[in-house]
């Protein structure tokens, strides 16, 4: 599928998802409750009873992803956080609150629904230090050097150059800055059929990448202090039905499926300027 087709395709389905949630429904992806009817074990209760009753219910209604970024990255007060993504604004305005009002929180997302349910959300709660921006996160409209803290959820993996993705993290990051996302990754050798049917479940997408590619591609993007921690491992018993659906034999499956795939929360950092200078085996070690 060719690169502007996959961002038609995510384009649409954010849209529809935004537009469910102003019409009174659920993102259908981002549901809490286990009695929602298109609820799952992926994106559902990802947020604790506090941190929802910090924001709008749209907000939460809206959310589209596979982890919890605000709950696992450290954000200080007077920081300047960008999510990536950013949806209906969840991880923007609960990051607002964190880092203060001397602090910022962007979000830059390429749907306008979104954007507007976004800003919706921003005005019920009278957030002042929280702005969106449009945009795509392969070209981020911020200057360089001009964060503290690059959030995500669930997003870099819908990215068809995920190269330049974390290219421009690394370059909108002021030095010593970090990176703080959840996605979805894989755990080793899986068939491309599998991959494809699974991963359409998986944060309702395809396109995650292994681990260790991963990893790869954060450290040839600049980052260093790379760490991948599993937040969620799914089995085949989490999407049966789903996958059934679908049309797959889940049992002939399960082998090759089960906890290699999951959500995981990783995290880098944007080495300053002295120890990217540095060469010699004292500071290098």
């Amino acid at each position: 599928m060719a690169d502007t087709d996959i961002k038609t395709l995510v384009k649409e389905r954010y849209s529809q998802a935004a537009l469910r949630v102003k019409s009174g429904g659920s993102s259908c992806c981002g549901a809490t409750a286990a009695s929602d009817p298109c609820c799952d074990p992926i994106t559902s209760n990802l947020y604790d009873s506090f941190q929802a009753g910090q924001i709008p219910e749209e907000a939460l209604l809206a959310s589209l992803g596979c982890g919890n970024p605000t709950a696992l990255a450290q954000l200080n007060s007077g920081e300047i956080v960008l999510d990536l993504g950013s949806g209906g604004g969840i991880d923007v305005l609960l990051s607002a609150k964190r880092v203060g009002p001397a602090g910022k929180a962007y979000g830059l997302d390429m749907t306008d629904e979104m954007l507007a349910l976004a800003n919706e959300n921003k005005r019920k709660v009278g957030a002042v230090n929280v702005e969106f921006l449009k945009g795509e996160i392969e070209n981020i409209p911020l200057p360089d050097n001009s964060v503290d803290v690059v959030i995500s959820n669930c997003v870099i993996n819908l990215s068809a150059d995920k190269d330049s993705v974390l290219r421009e993290a690394f370059r909108v990051l002021k030095p010593g800055g970090r990176f703080a996302v959840s996605d979805v990754v894989t755990r080793g050798v899986i068939s491309d059929e599998i991959r494809k049917s699974v991963l359409l479940w998986v944060g309702c997408i395809a396109g995650a990448l292994d681990e260790t590619e991963y990893r790869d591609k954060l450290a040839k993007a600049g980052f260093e202090q790379i760490e991948i921690e599993p937040t969620r491992i799914y089995r085949v018993e989490d999407a049966r039905e789903f996958l059934a659906a679908e049309g797959v034999d889940v049992d002939a499956i399960a082998p090759q499926v089960d906890e290699k795939f999951m959500s995981a929360f990783m995290r880098a950092v944007k080495p300053t300027a002295s120890e990217r200078a540095c060469c010699g085996p004292v500071c290098c070690n």
